[in-house]
């Protein structure tokens, strides 16, 4: 079996990630990959044991030439099917493409933004079948008007091995230049306005009241990075948070902090999430989209309504004040990272959907 995959993404995020590991995942079952990717995306640079890669130029949605070259690419290498893993121009083009060489076409559905009916009617029928990364997100299609039959949920899944080794606290807040003693909290997500930072510096304060010593880390980049930065100076919070960037050394780093905040209003599924747990942290995040899958309310952490800054605040003192209920939510988060999100399920229920389309049968 041959499988073009197609991802447009140019840095090695939570989607981005996934397909990596279900690259080097379908390598390992017999499956030859290749990867469309843009030029100097750290997909490409990373999937090169995994993936045969093409580098074409990918300028979102309104780059209509994208059909021609995945097109032109599609009639020289001769996949069997195509996986279409983003979007910005990768779903609509990368489906006419696919649908004009005649070949099945897979897409996965990693956000749960809805979209309208007319929409989803035109637009996913250049789709054999759609993966959606959790349950929440397969609901948000099926309301829409897509057919059951034509939509499953694979979750999302992270390789726990770096995130299961023992963490110095003390020696990363010395590197930070904070008290070893001092509670830490972050978020790990992309700096985007759906991802929640403005809801976890509206409740900041509230939490400083009762745990002063707090240190806030925020890792990621993106466009709200300028506005981030002047907000926290604004709110006189810059000694009490430290925008971090993108950092290599995360797995180093995670199990350090004493809570995770993600209270984003839209998440597909939330890999920082399961990367949090199987670190043994405990998690304050929103109950929407595929997060309450990720998250077992009074279980690995606390779910809040989206965009309730008071119930955010409760939770994160309330996880701060109790070191013995962190360890407790943590242990159960890991237990469930490895039982139920694991890259070997991933990969086996995406290689089924193709199984399925081209009727291959399992060997």
């Amino acid at each position: 079996m041959k499988v073009l995959h197609v991802e447009s993404g140019r840095f090695l995020y939570g989607g981005a990630r996934q397909v990596l590991y279900i690259l080097e995942g379908l390598q390992a079952r017999g499956v030859q990959n290749l990867l469309a990717c843009p030029p100097g995306s750290d997909i490409g640079a990373a999937a090169g044991d995994a993936a045969r890669v093409f580098e074409l130029p990918m300028r979102g949605d309104a780059d209509a030439g994208l059909v021609l070259r995945l097109l032109r690419l599609i009639r020289r290498e001769a996949p069997d099917l195509v996986h279409l893993h983003s979007r910005r121009g990768a779903d609509l083009f990368g489906g006419l493409a696919a649908r004009r060489a005649g070949l099945p076409c897979v897409l996965s559905r990693r956000v749960d933004n809805p979209e309208p009916r007319w929409l989803v009617a035109l637009k996913y029928r250049l789709f054999d079948h759609v993966v959606t990364i959790s349950e929440g997100i397969r609901q948000v299609l099926l309301g829409e008007g897509l057919p059951a039959d034509k939509v499953s949920c694979v979750r999302s899944a992270i390789d726990p091995t770096p995130y299961l080794a023992d963490c110095d606290r003390a020696a990363m807040r010395r590197a930070l230049g904070i008290a070893e003693d001092a509670p830490v909290a972050a978020m790990v997500a992309q700096l985007i306005e759906r991802k929640g930072h403005r809801h976890v510096l509206a409740a900041l304060p509230r939490v400083l009241e009762r745990h002063p010593g707090l240190h806030l880390l925020i890792f990621g980049r993106g466009p709200l990075e300028t506005w981030l930065r002047q907000a926290i100076a604004d709110a006189g919070l810059a000694a009490q948070v430290h925008l971090m960037g993108f950092v290599d050394d995360l797995p180093a780093r995670l199990g350090c902090i004493d809570v995770l905040l993600h209270p984003a209003d839209m998440e597909g599924l939330g890999v920082s999430l399961l990367q949090a747990a199987a670190a043994r942290v405990p998690i304050v995040a929103s109950r929407a989209g595929g997060m309450p899958e990720a998250v077992e309310d009074g279980v690995s952490g606390v779910l809040i309504a989206p965009g309730d800054v008071d119930a955010l605040a409760a939770a994160t003192n309330r996880l701060l004040d109790d070191a013995a209920l962190r360890a407790c939510m943590g242990e159960a988060g890991r237990r469930r990272v490895l039982a139920e999100f694991s890259v070997d399920k991933m990969c086996e229920g995406n290689l089924a959907v193709y199984r399925r389309l081209l009727g291959t049968p399992k060997t």
